[in-house]
């Protein structure tokens, strides 16, 4: 609990933490002065070392009570703050589907972990980097589904994203065409000026229930430009699945000339992604090449919170003061 506290604060004047360092000064003082003071009033009755009244034992209450006051003066002097950014746009944003292929193909490992968390990864960043924009989540496989529709709520996109896992559809196959058609119908209703569908797959396309051609001819009736990202190499991997006694490495697939002719005829790119840092690279691109017509105005917000801290130093100084003045009152 304390540290999400300090985790949600800041101070105005931090320097004046530097008095703490004087705290430990005054104690030194206090006890060296008392041990002086309690070898000058030594008395020679036998036995009379070894009683001590409960006032003597408990006199120095009145002190830590002082310096837990003057802890709580120096918190409040360096005034504690809750910080609150309130965010304000303006402008013309552009809707987005995020259209991710979940086949099996996309675990192969020539990216790191694999194809498909990198993937994620990247997407979650192109996220974050897009305010103002509302934006969508489809996943495909041999069946496509809409996991989040077009939200400004980009908190929520960005846990979809990272729920995404291979196969969660239950069948397998890749249908470019079905994923792309899910993902042109979520923008079919909207009215934004700009709509775009970014794509990533390996690009080896096994059917379905919709052809790549019927969901192109989809997006161009609708206005909606394709940005397709072919993720993955033609490298030779490891195949542990082989039979024994036959050829261990097996050719990745790849099919390049789909991915190119969709972006086309829409208007949009194909980009090659053959590692992670190219994969970060055709994100980056494309948050050049559709640019939003927004304004993003910060606002930063403080709610004080010292005033406990001096509400407890003052009554701790008070309850002291009334200390010394009756239980502790000491005659000269």
């Amino acid at each position: 609990m304390v540290t999400n506290w300090l985790n949600h604060i800041e101070f105005a004047y931090p320097w004046v933490w530097a008095f703490l360092l004087l705290l430990p000064v005054l104690a030194v003082l206090y006890f060296r002065k008392k041990d002086n003071k309690t070898a000058t009033l030594k008395v020679g009755h036998i036995g009379a070392n070894h009683y001590k009244s409960s006032k003597i034992r408990f006199s120095s209450v009145p002190f830590w009570m002082r310096m837990l006051a003057l802890f709580c003066l120096i918190v409040a002097l360096a005034r504690p703050r809750q910080k609150y950014v309130e965010t304000e746009t303006t402008g013309e944003g552009i809707d987005i589907v995020l259209c991710f292929d979940i086949s099996g193909s996309m675990t192969e490992r020539d990216f790191t972990p694999n194809r498909l968390e990198a993937s994620k990864a990247v997407a979650t960043q192109f996220v974050d980097g897009r305010p103002g924009d509302r934006i969508g989540i489809t996943i495909f496989s041999n069946l496509s589904f809409t996991l989040t529709p077009v939200t400004a709520d980009h908190a929520l996109v960005m846990q979809q994203i990272s729920n995404i896992q291979a196969g969660m559809l239950g069948e397998e196959g890749t249908a470019i065409g079905s994923g792309l058609a899910t993902s042109v119908d979520r923008l079919r209703a909207s009215k934004a000026k700009s709509k775009i569908i970014v794509l990533l797959t390996d690009g080896v396309d096994f059917g379905g229930a919709i052809s790549p051609d019927v969901a192109v001819n989809m997006a161009k009736t609708y206005g909606v430009k394709v940005y397709t990202i072919g993720v993955g190499s033609m490298q030779e991997v490891d195949d542990p699945n082989a039979p024994s006694g036959s050829d261990k490495k097996r050719k990745l697939e790849f099919n390049e000339g789909l991915l190119q002719q969709m972006a086309a005829s829409t208007g949009g790119r194909y980009f090659r992604a053959t590692d992670n840092n190219a994969l970060l690279g055709v994100y980056q691109n494309i948050n050049q090449l559709e640019k939003s017509k927004i304004e993003v105005k910060t606002y930063n917000r403080f709610v004080e919170l010292y005033r406990p801290w001096l509400a407890l130093a003052i009554a701790l100084l008070l309850l002291e003061l009334i200390l010394r003045s009756t239980v502790f009152f000491r005659f000269p």
